[in-house]
């Protein structure tokens, strides 16, 4: 997926990071060989950032795949952590577990699999971060559905909200129409107060009230 800054800054910036362990190393693969959607290093390092900083140990994913964010989260928020993981395909949540067994995370993420926008209501109480990586053309329905369900002081945190560039354009296609009202309802949010980072496809942090 082409990222939204300078080609040579993406490089640098991919070249700066450490070397990753042999399960991160293998799901960024594996993403490559079979062109499965992750938010890479660059931005895992990110969310992983901001789950410490936050103390967050009840996190919801909307949209998991292979589960690469899933362990980032889980390692930055720890062994008494709740990690909630969903996606559409039973083949990934199947793939995913294996690689959550192998990072030793597995005890604190729970697997479930359906529409994740509509499997949130499935699961009580508030969290402490929310991360929406969703079908593109479901992020105002995601955003509505996370908001209630964040503690006051919660993350909310979002990826591909600059899509390649495409919502600077008046918007043909109903994905990039949808990413479009997804920022400016966070913007119009009085319960949040939202940044959006330039960073490879860009990334919305918003901290409810």
């Amino acid at each position: 997926m082409p990222g939204i800054l300078n080609a040579k800054v993406e490089q640098y910036l991919a070249g700066l990071l450490p070397k990753r362990d042999a399960i991160i190393s293998d799901m960024e693969r594996y993403a490559r060989q079979h062109d499965v959607p992750i938010i890479g290093p660059v931005v895992a390092r990110s969310i992983y950032l901001l789950a410490q900083i936050s103390g967050a140990k009840r996190i919801f994913e909307m949209g998991s795949a292979i589960g690469y964010s899933t362990i980032w989260l889980a390692r930055a928020a720890g062994v008494d952590a709740e990690v909630y993981y969903t996606d559409g395909d039973p083949a990934n949540a199947a793939r995913a577990r294996a690689y959550f067994k192998r990072a030793g995370v597995e005890q604190c993420i729970q697997i479930m699999t359906g529409d994740a926008v509509n499997l949130i209501d499935q699961v009580p109480g508030e969290f402490d971060l929310i991360f929406i990586d969703v079908d593109k053309h479901q992020y105002p329905e995601a955003l509505r559905k996370a908001v209630p369900r964040l503690r006051s002081g919660g993350l909310l945190i979002t990826d591909n909200v600059l899509w390649s560039g495409h919502v600077t354009a008046k918007a043909k296609d109903p994905k990039t129409r949808a990413i479009q009202q997804f920022n400016k309802l966070i913007y119009s949010s009085r319960k949040l107060f939202p940044v959006i980072i330039p960073l490879r496809d860009g990334v919305a942090v918003c901290r409810k009230s």
